[in-house]
């Protein structure tokens, strides 16, 4: 497993912009917002990606996926003034081609990365396609096994490549994330992240936590609008924080303090923890006992933890109640 210097995390445009370009624009511009490290677009081609009847999935069924992907996908111009404004803002552009055509369109573009989407980790000849162009790519594994998840690791072999545990459930609930999936894909020689498509933050957090670097999140103006990534969607109050605690936990994962170097908390120290006190008045001679000193703030004379210098001694002299002891004051 490799990984990166800091977290880069994807924000998933997919089809929310609706085949509009001014959508398209915004989203971008509210990915940088909201601190993404680069935007994904897909490209469908649809005369080259799908049957004219193909069924839909289960959680989008108002239109024709045939009819979709014409009505919403972008032009080659239009691509490339999305790539333009991406690197303006000083975001990566990646785009999941679904066919051998859109890829050789993309390559033309020169985007930054290739996202292989699930259901194209068996499409073999796409594959050997995009590794040909020795860019980065980005391979969901959500619907596929341990043996096709290796068959496409070696089609792509190259350094670039990125593998990301996925699901592919809309929305994915807690218990099917797959960290342990994500563990095995440790013994690969790349970098590992996560597609997530849960709700909320906590799924991120634990793959960051156990070695990912790679985080995409889809990303909406809302979660009502029309389409098949919306609902499952982050907007984008819970983008900007979702990037935060990402950032976080990344911070936290790859920073180590060392525990005996506690000078910085000398002041600290004084305040909170105890010495030791008379618990009420001492007379000459008498002997130190936990009946007779206590353990309060501050620790400014005798450590709470040396008590047992004092249990047994006796005093040199008459003390008041609260007295802070000290070594002077006692009979050696």
């Amino acid at each position: 497993m490799k990984r990166l210097k800091k977290p880069f995390l994807i924000a998933e445009v997919g089809s929310v912009h609706d085949g509009s370009f001014g959508n398209a624009c915004k989203l971008i511009e509210l990915s940088k917002e909201c601190g993404a490290s680069a935007v994904k677009f897909q490209l469908h081609d649809a005369e080259n990606e799908t049957i004219k009847n193909a069924p839909n999935p289960s959680y989008f069924k108002s239109e024709k996926r045939f009819d979709y992907f014409k009505r919403t996908s972008f032009n080659s111009q239009q691509l490339f003034n999305l790539k333009k404004l991406s690197h303006k803002l000083g975001l990566k552009f990646i785009v999941s081609p679904f066919s051998i055509e859109a890829a050789n369109l993309l390559r033309k573009l020169n985007i930054d990365g290739y996202k292989i989407a699930s259901g194209e980790v068996t499409n073999h000849p796409l594959l050997e396609v995009v590794s040909s162009f020795k860019k980065n790519v980005y391979l969901s594994s959500g619907m596929s096994n341990y043996k096709e998840i290796d068959q496409a690791i070696n089609i792509l072999n190259n350094s670039n490549t990125t593998l990301l545990q996925c699901t592919s459930q809309y929305p994915c609930p807690a218990e099917k994330i797959g960290l342990n999936v994500f563990n095995k894909f440790k013994k690969y020689d790349c970098v590992l992240g996560l597609s997530d498509h849960s709700i909320g933050i906590a799924a991120a957090v634990s793959f960051i936590a156990n070695g990912a670097s790679v985080i995409e999140k889809h990303i909406t103006f809302s979660k009502k609008m029309y389409g098949s990534d919306a609902s499952h969607s982050m907007e984008p109050k819970e983008f900007k924080i979702f990037s935060k605690e990402i950032n976080d936990a990344f911070k936290i994962y790859q920073t180590n303090i060392d525990k005996n170097n506690i000078k910085k908390f000398s002041k600290m120290r004084k305040t909170f923890q105890k010495s030791i006190y008379t618990k009420n008045s001492i007379d000459k001679d008498e002997i130190f006992s936990l009946e007779n000193i206590s353990f309060k703030k501050p620790d400014t004379g005798i450590s709470a933890k040396l008590y047992k210098k004092v249990i047994g001694k006796f005093s040199k002299k008459k003390l008041k109640k609260d007295y802070k002891l000290k070594f002077k004051d006692l009979k050696i």
